[in-house]
């Protein structure tokens, strides 16, 4: 009786335990769902990432919600199953890999953004590119030579188009910085008085413990070093064409869904329609894209060119992202180039010299 009356209680603490764990199991998945469609997603799509999450073997689904690393899992195994499926190509298959894209960005931009703000002009950095506003006369330009102390010390703020003297002493102006990885501020400062810092004429200006933060950055850009060839864009056809002849050699610099920057040589212009075509995956990619904003070096006769892409094909932009996130396999051959040169190299040597010179005389106008 005794056995008998033991056996029923462990069996029913094991049925209590039991009952209980499929409980909480059920209220994670109903969370789960919550979830999903608060931040965005449709039904169809959290069954596709339930079955992605069972796949990682991930203990709570919540956890893809609040872990970084934990909804890179689930965007890992997505991808890793698009290219064991080969359904590449799939327009649906890549709109969901676009959406988890979307949410994982969200929630990567955030995490760095906590890092990465600055409230305070103490903690501009030194060699900071710096733009200058004094109102009723123009916006100048400078860098900051020192950040120590009770000031801010910065180069003698110049503007090519006034050829007068500026007298800073006691002005009041507005500064204007962009930050790598960040964003834009701007605050609002007296200048205290003109000296010479580190053997450069400067001024020291007063600090400012409010920044104004705008012009957050839209997409998470990389450190991209791969060689590229550029082209014009001829916008009467189709600007995501793939060209087949070898254009303008440059060397990509960073990349991001919405745009890029190369370095090239010769000297470039803003607003040129241009595009660039690289090799990712050993697929090759095409972004057109307007140029923004140059960087001239004379010295080296040499353009660092930053241009926002037009809104590229969601497969282009799904590819440049697992760049971005680091989700490709390292490439061993730029197949893409290799073939196109051969295909150049097999032209008449007056062809070929000829391929790029559109290109070149864009960049040197």
């Amino acid at each position: 009786m005794i056995q008998f009356l033991i056996f029923a209680i462990l069996l029913l603490v094991i049925l209590f335990f039991l009952f209980r764990s499929k409980k909480e199991s059920s209220g994670n998945w109903i969370q789960f769902y919550a979830k999903g469609k608060e931040v965005g997603f449709t039904i169809k799509d959290m069954e596709q990432i339930r079955r992605l999450v069972s796949n990682c073997n991930i203990s709570d689904p919540m956890l893809i919600f609040k872990s970084q690393k934990q909804f890179e899992k689930v965007v890992r195994s997505m991808v890793h199953a698009v290219r064991l499926s080969g359904e590449s190509n799939d327009p649906q298959t890549q709109i969901f890999l676009s959406k988890l894209f979307d949410y994982y960005k969200r929630i990567e931009m955030a995490a760095a953004e906590s890092k990465t703000r600055i409230t305070t002009s103490r903690q501009i950095s030194e060699g900071q590119t710096l733009r200058i506003l004094v109102p009723g006369t123009g916006v100048f330009s400078s860098e900051v030579i020192k950040n120590i102390g009770n000031y801010l010390t910065i180069s003698r703020p110049v503007n090519s188009k006034l050829t007068s003297a500026m007298q800073w002493h006691a002005l009041k102006i507005s500064i204007y910085f962009w930050r790598e990885d960040d964003a834009g501020y701007v605050f609002d400062t007296e200048v205290i008085d003109e000296v010479f810092s580190k053997g450069i004429s400067s001024l020291k200006v007063e600090h400012n413990d409010s920044l104004f933060r705008t012009q957050k950055r839209k997409s998470m850009r990389i450190k991209f070093q791969k060689p590229a060839f550029l082209y014009m864009v001829n916008d009467a056809e189709n600007p995501h064409r793939l060209e087949t002849a070898a254009g303008l050699r440059c060397m990509l610099e960073d990349i991001s869904e919405t745009g890029c920057a190369f370095r090239v040589n010769g000297q470039a212009t803003s607003g040129l329609r241009l595009k660039v075509q690289f090799s990712l995956d050993k697929v090759p990619m095409c972004m057109p894209a307007t140029v923004r904003s140059v960087d001239y070096y004379q010295e080296t006769n040499m353009s660092i060119v930053h241009m926002e892409a037009d809104p590229l094909p969601v497969i282009t932009r799904n590819r440049i992202l697992c760049e971005v996130f680091n989700l490709l396999e390292e490439e061993e051959d730029e197949l893409p180039f290799r073939v196109i040169e051969e295909e150049t190299a097999g032209k008449a040597p007056e062809e070929a010299q000829n391929i790029p010179s559109k290109q070149e005389e864009a960049i040197n106008v």
